[in-house]
């Protein structure tokens, strides 16, 4: 049956001159923002001013996750012919919360052409964005810029770094605080994340070092990215990071409003100045970590909760197995089958068991909504909402059977 016009089936070769097979090319771009190339060229000029200035300036991103295991990689290795590195040829069940994965978060100094890597086990959030940025200056950045009092971050709109984060504000405070670092932040626009120095002249390379290898264990992870290599000097060193990045965290307005982070005239919300915090808020930053258990403490107050501290204790003791074969069975749905291998340790989750009994508690007695819970303990009001389910449901199932 003959063709249509201009239409050729798969496989076959087209008569006439000038025809080769080719793939495609990624020009496309679609609707740009207004202030596109202006932020370009802002970003430019403060890289420039702080590098004059001697300053550190570096380009951060998270790249790929990447699930462990026996699994194809792409590309192609080199080995003995007819020795094929032998893989999983189906990869969808590596997948879901209980599997090892690795999140490698990468500083790139655009001065040096040197890269820091801190691989991740937990959750890629905005703390362990900013924890891997601490990690990259006390192992590089301080030796290599030790007369340093401002630092520059350039970064893409979105992921633990976005703009919009209000813990990525935060915890930048916090490093601020103390580091007695003048942290500036300039973001790249929306769709242009691949302008991002860090996309090119670090995260290609490392994709590069592993194709065709099996990432089958974090060791492997962080060997993989420290021998990335290449012929104009770019060196890379990188380390594990076993820290509890919880997901969900959130920073209530108050805290948000004192923090000292001054938007700069030109598009404020994508560039910002973020100083360390003066000796009266030294105490309200490194206090952080005990906001939301103080929170919680005072949530269980028995005129709140209707109940003794005791009996809300052991009433949360009862409903920790329901809640566990809850919370198993939603990993089971996600993973779309039973467990391959043994249960993954992520890391410490962001509420207890007993503190998601006392927050279901206080919203159901309607002693306040859902957002001043939220802020309350600085949880995200969807992930709250998400988290109390369990506590719901296990209540319910258990006033059944008391009946």
């Amino acid at each position: 049956m003959p063709h249509r016009s201009g239409v050729h089936q798969t496989g076959a070769r087209p008569e006439g001159a000038g025809i080769q097979p080719a793939g495609n090319v990624k020009t496309l771009e679609g609707k740009q923002h207004p202030d596109r190339d202006a932020q370009f060229r802002y970003i430019n000029d403060q890289v420039k001013e702080h590098q004059s200035a001697g300053q550190p300036a570096i380009s951060v991103d998270t790249k790929k996750k990447e699930q462990l295991g026996q699994l194809p990689n792409p590309g192609r290795l080199w080995r003995p012919k007819g020795e094929p590195v032998k893989v999983e040829d189906h990869s969808f069940f590596f997948t879901g919360p209980a599997i090892p994965h690795a999140i490698p978060y990468g500083i790139y100094d655009l001065a040096t052409d040197r890269g820091w890597v801190n691989v991740g086990v937990d959750h890629d959030t905005s703390a362990f964005a900013v924890a891997s940025i601490r990690r990259w200056w006390h192992a590089r950045g301080r030796a290599d810029y030790p007369d340093a009092h401002r630092l520059l971050i350039t970064a893409d709109c979105g992921g633990s770094n976005s703009y919009r984060y209000r813990a990525w504000k935060s915890e930048l405070a916090g490093f601020a605080t103390e580091t007695g670092l003048t942290i500036t932040v300039c973001h790249f626009p929306p769709g242009t994340s691949k302008w991002n120095k860090i996309e090119h002249r670090l995260f290609s390379h490392i994709t590069m070092n592993w194709r065709g290898r099996p990432l089958t264990s974090h060791e492997v992870v962080v060997n993989s990215i420290a021998a990335t290599r290449t012929r104009t000097g770019l060196r890379v060193e990188a380390e594990l990071d076993t820290g509890s990045y919880p997901n969900g965290v959130s920073v209530s307005t108050e805290r948000m409003n004192a923090l000292p982070v001054t938007p700069h005239d030109r598009r404020g919300p994508w560039n910002y100045t973020i100083a360390p915090a003066t000796d009266q808020d030294v105490a309200t930053v490194q206090d952080r970590t005990q906001f939301r258990p103080r929170a919680l403490h005072t949530l269980a107050d028995p005129r709140l909760t209707g109940m003794s501290r005791q009996t809300l204790a052991e009433l949360a003791t009862t409903l920790a197995p329901a809640q566990a074969a809850r919370a198993e069975q939603r990993y089971f749905e996600q993973r779309g089958g039973p467990r391959r291998q043994a249960k993954g340790n992520h890391g410490r989750p962001l509420l207890s068991d007993a503190d998601k009994v006392v927050l279901t508690i206080v919203y159901l007695r309607q002693v306040c909504s859902q957002r001043v819970l939220s802020e309350m303990v600085e949880v995200n009001p969807s992930g709250l909402l998400h988290e109390q389910e369990g506590s719901r449901q296990s209540m319910a199932a258990r006033r059944s059977e008391d009946r």
